[in-house]
């Protein structure tokens, strides 16, 4: 019996490529992965490794493969983008391995984590992660998730925003947010998060314009305490407040003044 790695390749640079992942990808006998990513994992592979590419969209087909070669006794990685249980093959591979076949799972920088490094801080309080595909999950639920989030507050992250079949999606999302959220809400955008033609670039949730964002773009809003300092994307996180009078716990009694005092 031989094991599978799900292993996350970070964002698309190799220096951000964990050095776990590198290690397996060095032991690997078998790679499975959509073929995109084989060119940042190449010079990691040991001679004779074979990579096995199944065509976008064939998830399902990629992880029986995975599974199969393990079986021969293979060590099989099983390859995404960002971090493999983020949107990724995680979930699916550990659905489909019979019992008593090794699984691991390797964690990557996610998309969503690069693009808030280069913004500056953008997460730094409680964030959610909305993917606007409705190839797997329906719209009304997609659109329920995005009220939710907008009302609590949520600086959120967004995946697959917009897509040549899917282009009404991203301005309901704006549409969505602007009920509840500032105009002013800083937003910030990252394309190629990593790569060779990466752009990063900030508006505010009025002047967002989704006609700007394609598939390859993470978009980011910030929350009702998010601010711009120059080109960073901060939200705080409460420590500079720390010396400002307390507020009293939400649980805790009220101390009213005596009447007539």
């Amino acid at each position: 019996m031989g094991e599978i790695i799900v292993a996350g390749l970070g964002p698309g640079s190799r220096e951000d490529i964990t050095p776990a992942v590198a290690e397996a990808l060095g032991r690997a006998d078998v790679v499975v992965g959509y073929k995109f990513y084989f060119q940042f994992i190449a010079p990691l592979l040991s001679e004779g490794a074979e990579c096995i590419d199944t065509g976008m969209r064939r998830e399902r087909e990629r992880a029986i493969e995975a599974v199969r070669r393990a079986e021969q006794g293979k060590t099989v990685v099983v390859v995404s983008s960002g971090d493999a249980g983020i949107y990724g093959m995680a979930s699916l591979v550990l659905e489909l391995a019979p019992e008593g076949l090794p699984v691991s799972v390797l964690p990557g920088i996610s998309a969503f984590q690069k693009a808030a490094a280069l913004l500056g801080a953008p997460v730094g309080h409680d964030f959610c992660v909305i993917s606007l595909s409705d190839l797997l999950t329906p719209w009304a639920l997609i659109e329920r998730r995005i009220e939710a989030a907008a009302s609590a507050d949520f600086v959120t992250a967004v995946y697959n925003p917009k897509s040549d079949g899917r282009y009404w999606q991203l301005h309901r999302l704006k549409e969505l947010f602007l009920q509840v959220r500032s105009p002013q809400t800083p937003i910030g955008l990252v394309r190629q998060a990593g790569r060779e033609d990466q752009r990063v670039w900030t508006t505010t949730l009025a002047d967002f314009d989704p006609e700007q964002v394609d598939m390859l773009t993470i978009v980011l809003i910030g929350n009702s305490q998010t601010y711009l300092r120059g080109e960073r994307m901060i939200t705080p996180r409460g420590y500079m407040a720390q010396s400002a009078p307390a507020a009293p716990h939400p649980t805790a009694p009220l101390r009213l003044p005596p009447i007539g005092g």
